[in-house]
């Protein structure tokens, strides 16, 4: 098959829908097929083998941080001189908008894929009056498609009752390889702690934005001195977070990438997750195959995730003492390896082919049903 996909966010770019989309792409040319990439041009031209066709990028004013690609007439000539069997189109909003539009235009058959509760998100930037028309959109995007997927059984039901047609859920994975209890290193550790390798090392890896209330984390480092914490990433909120946690025994380490951000992972003793936006939340799974307890905010998401004080600890978000206590748990070392087993056993066989050999199962049904539609169509 020729496989189009036309997403909002790539290389150099780092996030869990980068991730899912870089294993499947590895995936797909193993099987044999060819696969073009649309996205923001941030100056990559090439992945795995599969061109990447940049469309200009710019930022918005209230997220100065990440480019975008506007909607424009040269995704249209992409695919024109493609000519995919299938497009899809990841979080369609403003690239994607053209996306989806002009793969409808074409006659090309098209899926679509909800990664991110932008609704949701809106209201973090002063910008929660617009949320009716931010699902009014999104849900106009994604009825234009063949088939809408997903990532959770929970944001289904929810895009289901908003009204969102054709919806199923695309399979999680994890790298299990890459992501493993073994990458621990004492360097890495030291480097995370700021050298104070005596305290119960917490770990949040990810995007620094408003929306993933990483500020909940400051109180247990004033609670208790037992903890220290790493905060790996960077984003628009970043001074914001330096200021919140000074005088806290806190490390930012900007964004790492690799085996390091595997070392990361592995060298910590328990992950942080306060975040209650998310669509699933892939670095959940990347630091249970590192081998660490996950301590995340509760929801339908991370509930099909995670069993609490089976192999990890959920909180109630709606308590302001629940964090808190929650992370204290985490101060009985043997509870804490407990969690930490079993976390890493309950990944261990994921990987990403499921999610791989579903998504090109999908592409293969979408185009074989259009093109049998044609056929009827022209008798």
């Amino acid at each position: 098959m020729k496989i189009m996909i036309v997403t909002e966010t790539f290389l150099p770019s780092t996030d869990g829908i980068v991730t899912r989309l870089t294993a499947c792409i590895r995936w797909l040319h193993r099987d044999g097929h060819e696969v073009r990439i649309i996205a923001p041009d941030l100056g990559v031209k090439e992945f795995d083998g599969a061109i990447v066709q940049g469309v200009p990028a710019y930022a918005f004013p209230f997220y100065r941080s990440k480019k975008f690609a506007f909607p424009n007439r040269l995704v249209k000539k992409y695919m024109a001189d493609f000519e995919p069997d299938i497009v899809h189109v990841v979080n369609p909003a403003v690239v994607g908008y053209s996306g989806v539009n002009y793969a409808k235009s074409l006659g090309i058959p098209l899926i679509a894929s909800y990664h991110t509760n932008i609704p949701q998100y809106m209201s973090y930037y002063k910008l929660g009056k617009l949320n009716w028309l931010m699902w009014w959109f999104m849900k106009k995007m994604h009825n234009k498609a063949d088939l809408n997927l997903c990532t959770s059984q929970t944001v289904l039901k929810e895009l289901t009752e908003k009204g969102f047609e054709r919806m199923q859920v695309w399979k999680r994975g994890v790298d299990t390889e890459q992501f493993h209890p073994r990458h621990s290193t004492a360097e890495m550790r030291t480097r995370l702690s700021g050298g104070q390798e005596d305290k119960i090392l917490l770990l949040y890896v990810g995007r620094l934005a408003a929306e993933k209330e990483i500020e909940k984390i400051r109180e247990i480092l004033t609670e208790s001195d037992r903890f220290c914490l790493a905060i790996v990433g960077d984003g628009p909120h970043r001074k914001e977070l330096e200021k919140h946690f000074k005088d806290t025994r806190t490390v930012f380490t900007g964004f790492i990438h690799g085996e390091e951000l595997a070392s990361a992972f592995a060298s910590a003793d328990a992950f942080v997750f306060p975040s209650t936006t998310e669509t699933l939340g892939l670095v959940i799974m990347e630091a249970m195959a590192s081998g660490l307890p996950v301590v995340a905010a509760e929801s339908g998401p991370t509930k099909e995730q995670l069993t609490d004080r089976r192999n990890g600890l959920l909180y109630d978000s709606k308590d302001p003492k629940s964090f808190k206590d929650t992370v204290r748990l985490l101060e009985d070392s043997s509870f804490r390896q407990q969690l930490a087993q079993q976390a890493a056993a309950d990944v261990s066989e994921l990987g990403w082919a499921a999610a791989a050999e579903q998504i090109r199962d999908l592409y293969s049904q979408i185009a074989e049903a259009k093109a049998a539609e044609s056929f009827q169509a022209a008798e």
